[in-house]
């Protein structure tokens, strides 16, 4: 994006009023899903601290696009942004340009925008979309070595196909959650220390953890046996929200060879509600690290300005049941990723794989260089070998029953922010043996 362009985004202001570090400037204006008392979904678009519902605004025709682009704008008296999802760029584009105009300081339909606003206090967030499939990735280099280092040691921490593709595994989309649902801690097998090899007991988790990650969404997708390029990659993704997705770091240290991580992980992921549009994001993308080996020609970025990937701001906190505020355990960056999302997508469809709307990828664990960066338990407690101080008080090693674990991201504009709302859980004690 030009720099003028960047200019003229940083000076609009919309006539419904956003604080300085609110989430939801008109420079966002990011999709949701939200209920009121009836619990019917309703699709809309954040602005400070209201939503605008866009059935409302489509019933009062004031969301007309062209055809081939959002159209008649249909799409938004459903109640998932699927269909949506579905149509493309062009109609992303428009219906972003016809909304802006709408909450503009310089709206010529204010007092009908103002009837379409729900206050966000007022309504339930649901998930913004059907998941139909859910894939979870490990593309930050500084986490992959972490965790290899603690357990393969310096010499052999990355595997050697880490360097050469994006490595993932299959999640559980049916276990995907909004942000505010609470989860409980899981039981499962697991191995005492003195016998790492086994027999199992059937227990519950002690090793209870987040993970800082971003959730990338697919919009148009592929068909069966025809695999995405980068550019078509970049065409097909809808935008980004942030995602813990929460681990049973014992659970899953018995059961991970040799096939991955199945029960540490299926129990749960938290998506914040919003999915913040990739227009959003432009001015916040920025060049990455170089990849050493040079990656396979059909992971190669096609960008003039080199491997690209998003400046956004991860923050992590943690409220114990003892504790009277939240405190920040972690403060990472999207920028950490050494694989970005167009080269998880397009080596995920290589083999002909076909991506559905509304599909999620998980970036995995976001870690940066320093311990103050770290996405996980695992590696701020290196293992549970050293403690972790959450604010003046409270000692974690790993996550205790009552433990509220938030995430924040944002973006840090010229006088504005764009962020991606709360996403938040809190753990419940597991259910009896």
């Amino acid at each position: 994006m030009s720099n003028s362009k960047r200019q003229k985004m940083s000076l609009r202001t919309s006539f419904v009023p956003v604080s300085k570090d609110g989430h939801f400037p008109i420079q966002n204006l990011p999709y949701g899903v939200f209920a009121k008392a009836d619990g019917v979904g309703h699709i809309g678009v954040a602005i400070g601290d209201q939503i605008l519902d866009l059935s409302a605004v489509v019933n009062a025709g004031l969301l007309k696009g062209t055809e081939g682009g959002v159209g008649d704008g249909a799409c938004f008296r459903e109640s998932t942004l699927n269909t949506f999802m579905s149509m493309g760029k062009k109609a992303w584009s428009e219906a972003r340009k016809i909304i802006g105009d709408l909450l503009d300081e310089q709206s010529t339909h204010k007092d009908q925008v103002t009837k379409a606003l729900v206050s966000q206090s007022e309504v339930t967030m649901k998930l913004p979309c059907r998941i139909g499939d859910y894939t979870d990735f490990y593309s930050s280099r500084y986490h992959a070595y972490n965790v290899g280092v603690m357990f393969r040691g310096k010499d052999n921490a990355l595997q050697p196909n880490w360097t050469h593709l994006p490595v993932g595994y299959h999640g559980r989309a049916s276990s995907v959650v909004v942000s505010g649902t609470n989860l409980k801690r899981p039981n499962g097998q697991l191995v005492s220390k003195d016998k790492p090899t086994g027999p199992p007991t059937h227990g519950t988790c002690r090793l209870m953890d987040f993970e800082c990650e971003m959730a990338c969404y697919v919009g148009t997708g592929n068909e069966l046996g025809e695999p995405m390029n980068m550019d078509q990659a970049e065409a097909s993704i809808f935008g980004l929200s942030t995602l813990n997705d929460w681990s049973a770091r014992d659970i899953q240290k018995w059961e991970y060879i040799p096939l991955g991580p199945f029960g540490a992980k299926n129990f749960g992921s938290t998506v914040s509600p919003w999915i913040i549009t990739m227009e959003a994001l432009e001015p916040f993308r920025i060049t990455n690290q170089k990849q050493e080996p040079e990656p396979l020609d059909y992971l190669k970025e096609t960008s003039k300005r080199g491997l690209e990937c998003y400046d956004i701001n991860l923050e992590v906190t943690i409220k114990g049941e003892e504790m009277k505020e939240a405190e920040r355990v972690s403060l990472t960056n999207a920028k950490y990723l050494y694989w970005n999302f167009k080269q998880q997508l397009v080596h995920h469809s290589v083999t002909g794989c076909n991506m559905q709307p509304g599909d999620m990828l998980g970036s995995g664990t976001i870690s940066g260089p320093e311990p103050s960066e770290y996405g996980s338990m695992l590696e701020l407690s290196w293992k549970g070998t050293k403690e972790v101080k959450v604010g003046d008080t409270a000692i974690r090693k790993f996550l205790k029953d009552g433990d509220e674990v938030n995430m924040n991201g944002w973006c840090q504009g010229d006088g504005f922010r764009v962020g991606f709302g709360p996403c938040s859980g809190t753990v419940l004690p597991a259910n009896p043996l």
